[in-house]
């Protein structure tokens, strides 16, 4: 072995082994450096950890869980925990996930299931109603919650009158008119014409059960006065043909059981209507919660009502300060310059120079030029607003049948390009979540959203190739 020791005088002193004293430090140095390390991923693992804890403290047990193997009462229980659906095209273009809330599989086929649930829901409890009694729902609408309202209702045991515009797509006419409900169409007006469908609707409930003639000669002809129900976060109306009943902050009473079975009538008010709102504070937001892990980036909402952004927005708010909520507002709504600027209205929304009235759009069922209540509980709340097009909107609904299979309805597609825009406008490329909700489905939107004739006779171009480019444009700044 001797030649072993030869040739190791014969090596550089920069190649030759260490000491025994230098080597023992160069070892202490890595054991330490390991230690450090497996130190610092334990205590990243720790607070991680102690973070999922904190948040599953917030989680509550579904009221509902897997419907395979259980039989739900009637219509009502099929309304709610609808699942969540990846948008698979959308997801892997972007490097996000984008999950959307499918609402249109509601039994109703949309998301004001929910909140026609709670209205009637809410009635009863307070007692403005009870079912099987004769008594009728009135309600202005472009379609959907008077769908819904009518389904309902039937289940319940009442019967409903549903003022709409005359420009809104004729399969919710037809469904409406299936389902039993008395349509009553009307020219689009602003909210200040005494003729403008909610007023309408309003009307005809304060006119419930009363002659079209009185004779005073006839000591058994009585008026009817309407009761109404004021507080700063609602107002409903009910008239009734009894004269013995008292109205108060708590609801109403009824001084005779008898008259319990008097036949009234319900103006549900679903544009200041809270039950609205706490429809999806109390119901969609936490269903979404819990179906995300409590992992949510960002909430995309359109503005009818506003009882949808409203209500998730301020319960995801509440479970995590740092969500993003954001507003998808169609062209002609005047909410995106409220959110962005501070104003309802801009020269293209005065009125006098749009096409319709309300919302100069072909998108049904978002947008407005007024602040409801439940608008009102949305503005704290609302970080950002995205304008979505027609064009856009139209491309996305073409876009989603050619990729993913997806037939949306026109504000589900507004929705889904909120969600890009807001994406692009992040940077976000790393897996985050941004939830939007899947209002309803293409079937209610065959005769103008899904008819080509009439798009093009409107002007609106039919290309998918907006999105396309839209997904491939680079991230925009804020």
């Amino acid at each position: 072995m001797s030649w072993i020791s030869t040739a190791g005088f014969a090596l550089p002193s920069w190649l030759q082994w260490p000491s025994r004293s230098t080597a023992r430090h160069v070892l202490i140095g890595v054991l330490l450096g390991f230690s450090f390390s497996l130190t610092s991923t334990s205590l990243a693992f720790y607070y991680q950890q102690r973070k999922k804890d904190r948040q599953a403290k917030h989680f509550s047990p579904r009221p509902i869980e897997l419907r395979s193997d259980e039989v739900v009462r009637g219509v009502v229980g099929l309304i709610g925990n609808t699942p969540l659906i990846r948008i698979n095209s959308l997801s892997d273009a972007l490097g996000v996930e984008i999950l959307g809330k499918a609402e249109f599989l509601n039994p109703g086929g949309s998301v004001k299931d929910r909140v026609a649930l709670q209205m009637i829901d809410d009635a009863e409890r307070l007692g403005y109603l009870h079912p099987h009694t004769g008594s009728r729902i009135f309600e202005g609408t472009v379609g959907s919650t008077g769908i819904s309202i009518a389904t309902i209702a039937r289940a319940r045991g009442y019967d409903t009158t549903i003022i709409m515009p005359d420009d809104v797509a004729e399969e919710k006419v037809k469904a409406l008119q299936s389902l039993g409900a008395d349509v009553e169409r009307v020219r689009p007006a602003s909210i200040v014409d005494k003729k403008q469908y909610v007023n309408l609707a309003r009307q005809r409930a304060s006119k419930f059960g009363q002659k079209d003639s009185i004779d005073q000669s006839d000591p058994s002809s009585k008026t009817v006065h309407p009761h109404t129900f004021e507080s700063p976060s609602s107002s409903v109306l009910v008239t009734t043909i009894s004269q013995h009943v008292e109205f108060d902050t708590n609801g109403w009473h009824d001084n005779d059981d008898d008259l319990v079975n008097q036949p009234r009538g319900y103006f549900a008010d679903q544009f200041e209507n809270k039950s609205n709102f706490d429809a999806h504070y109390r119901g969609t937001g936490p269903e979404i919660w819990r179906q995300t892990n409590g992992r949510v980036d960002a909430f995309v909402s359109g503005a009818g009502t506003g009882g949808t952004v409203a209500g998730v927005g301020q319960y995801l708010k509440s479970m995590n300060e740092d969500v993003i909520v954001a507003l998808s507002d169609p062209e002609g709504s005047g909410l995106y310059n409220k959110v962005k600027h501070g104003v309802m209205f801009d020269r293209k929304e005065s009125e006098g120079t749009k096409r319709r009235h309300q919302v100069d759009t072909v998108v049904e069922g978002i947008g407005i030029n007024r602040l409801t209540n439940n608008i009102e509980l949305a503005i704290p709340i609302l970080d950002d607003a995205f304008r979505i097009t027609d064009a856009e909107a139209v491309s996305m609904s073409r876009y989603l049948v050619k990729t993913d299979g997806l037939f949306l309805g026109s504000s589900s597609a507004c929705n889904l390009v909120a969600c890009v825009k807001l994406i692009k406008q992040k940077g976000w490329t790393e897996g985050q979540t941004v939830v939007t909700i899947l209002c309803d489905s293409g079937t209610r939107h065959y005769s103008k959203f899904w008819n080509d004739d009439y798009l093009r006779k409107a002007r609106i171009p039919i290309d998918p190739q907006i999105v396309e480019d839209l997904l491939r444009s680079p991230p925009r700044s804020t």
